[in-house]
């Protein structure tokens, strides 16, 4: 059974930095892409960014380039989103994806946890 949780939300200052991990179990980790999404009070989910099964290829949605950085660790099953400068409009409910098809075709999800951006 694919298990997904994500741990390191939280509330951060206007131009603050949060880490956001997802430990993965149930699935052979280092074959899946990984991915994270959010969403905003509202707003549609939305792709953030994906990280290949071996860690050789990132995508990251515009509006976080210079910002975030995606990283996995196969060894340990966990991936990470590392929020840098970040801001009100990053305030969302963050999750974990399994992705199966490059680069926004996620077919798992973890619970989601909430990052909030004050000003």
């Amino acid at each position: 059974q694919v298990h997904l949780v994500e741990s390191g939300g939280g509330l951060v200052q206007l131009g603050g930095s949060l880490r956001v991990s997802c430990a993965a179990s149930g699935f052979t980790f280092e074959s899946y892409h990984m991915g994270w999404y959010r969403q905003a009070p509202g707003k549609e989910r939305e792709l953030v960014a994906v990280i290949s099964w071996s860690g050789g290829s990132i995508y990251l949605v515009d509006s976080v380039k210079g910002r975030f950085t995606i990283s996995r660790d196969n060894a340990k099953n966990t991936v990470a989103l590392q929020m840098n400068s970040l801001k009100p409009e990053d305030t969302a409910v963050y999750f974990c994806a399994r992705v199966r098809n490059w680069p926004n075709n996620a077919d798992y999800w973890g619970q989601g946890i909430q990052v909030t951006v004050s000003s």
